[in-house]
């Protein structure tokens, strides 16, 4: 069934449009990745520019406390505390007048400017002047071309330039890993740094305290009952020894038994009308035995226990009407999905131009690392080694290889 149209009147815009020649913007084409040629050169100003200097511990510019102490005693009394009397307050009069309010008697009888003003009129509902509707649906098929669809023009696509993967070539130099901290570095014992915090002095005196405290001085009794204590009751063992003799142990008799031999049974056995005989010496000699059960020893409560039924009913409850609830209607338009038919290209400049390299381990998890030679161990617990490197070993032929310190 085709949708209604509507029919427009033609517009100034739709009578004065000029359509204009659209020129498309020139593409721009990728260029080829060219790699550039040569060594790349590493040093820096820094490295070229730096000169070493000798440091020295920097000297403490902060002065030595100097405890100031008194040999004389300390007087507690304030001069408030000694200075002080106190004297008789005399409670003002409040100077408040008695008024007291009687209600008028006649009745109120002012009308207000809203009550005089006010004419009430009868509504009157505007005339609407909306066209009534008196569109015809109509009985021809939706034609759903569009002037996208007839005037488009696929072109083809040119080919996305794809570059190829480098081989990975590995360097032929070793690695300079001597940072500046490693070259620099050198484990000076200093002394332990002080601490600042000042030493606790307990005040110890063994002077009786007369004084009467505030809790002493306001506290009252109150009568609480004690815990009741229930004493266990001492062990009686039953007189008499204990036989440990069954009926089993006494009229068992011991058989020599042969490996018994698998016997197929018979598929139809044949049923005996002979009543089971279930009679057992554990239901011969068993006596049942009456046991009390001990009663709990509970406390009585000396809160009573509120009597008469619970009454729940709240305001919530009673004023409460039910409604039935109606869906609202859902006016979102079905949403129809198109699969794509052209491939996904899934490939990224991370996944052409990566190379995985090998994880090399740290040497301090070794308990011999290898290249390294053991040479001592400080106080803290660091082991020093020392590496052995032919290059670094030809370089500096007259120099001593430097320490390395690692964690124990």
């Amino acid at each position: 069934m085709a949708p209604p149209r509507c029919l427009c009147a033609i517009c100034t815009c739709g009578s004065d449009y000029l359509p204009y020649d659209t020129v498309r913007r020139p593409f721009r084409v990728q260029e080829e990745y060219k790699p550039k040629t040569g060594e790349r050169e590493l040093g820096t100003t820094y490295q070229k520019d730096y000169n070493a200097h000798k440091i020295q511990p920097v000297t403490l510019v902060r002065p030595l406390e100097r405890k100031h102490t008194m040999g004389g005693k300390l007087d507690t009394i304030p001069t408030y505390q000694d200075d002080y009397r106190s004297w008789e307050v005399q409670r003002r009069e409040p100077s408040k007048v008695d008024h007291i309010y009687h209600p008028p008697t006649e009745k109120f009888g002012n009308p207000t400017t809203f009550q005089d003003d006010f004419a009430p009129r009868e509504l009157n509902p505007r005339q609407s002047y909306k066209p009534p509707c008196m569109a015809k649906l109509s009985d021809v098929p939706f034609d759903s071309t569009t002037s996208h669809r007839t005037s488009y023009i696929a072109h083809q696509l040119a080919p996305k330039f794809v570059k190829l993967k480098e081989e990975y070539r590995p360097n032929n130099q070793p690695f300079e890993d001597l940072t500046t901290h490693r070259s620099d570095f050198k484990g000076l014992a200093g002394p332990l740094a002080k601490s600042c915090k000042p030493e606790k002095a307990k005040v110890i005196s063994n002077a009786h305290f007369n004084g009467v405290t505030e809790f002493q001085d306001r506290f009252q009794p109150w009568l609480v009952s004690l815990p009741e204590v229930r004493k266990t009751k001492e062990y009686i063992p039953p007189p008499g020894s204990m036989d440990f003799n069954s009926t089993s142990h006494l009229d068992y008799v011991k058989h020599e038994i042969s490996p018994a031999v698998p016997i197929r049974p018979i598929s139809n056995p044949r049923i005996t009308n002979a009543p089971f005989q279930g009679n057992t010496t554990m239901k011969e000699d068993f006596k049942a035995w009456d046991i009390c059960q001990q009663e709990i020893i509970k406390k009585q409560q000396e809160i009573p226990k509120p009597t008469g039924k619970f009454y729940d009913l709240t305001t919530f409850k009673s004023h409460y009407i039910p409604h039935q609830i109606i869906p609202a209607q859902s006016f979102k338009p079905v949403q129809v999905i198109l699969p794509n038919p052209a491939h996904f290209q899934d490939e990224t400049m991370y996944r052409t131009e990566y190379t995985p390299k090998k994880q090399e381990m740290c040497p301090a998890n070794y308990p011999s690392p290898p290249g390294y030679v053991y040479v001592n161990t400080d106080c803290h617990g660091h082991k020093f080694f020392r590496q052995l490197t032919p290059e670094f070993c030809e370089l500096n032929s007259n120099q001593i290889p430097k320490e390395v310190a690692v964690v124990s």
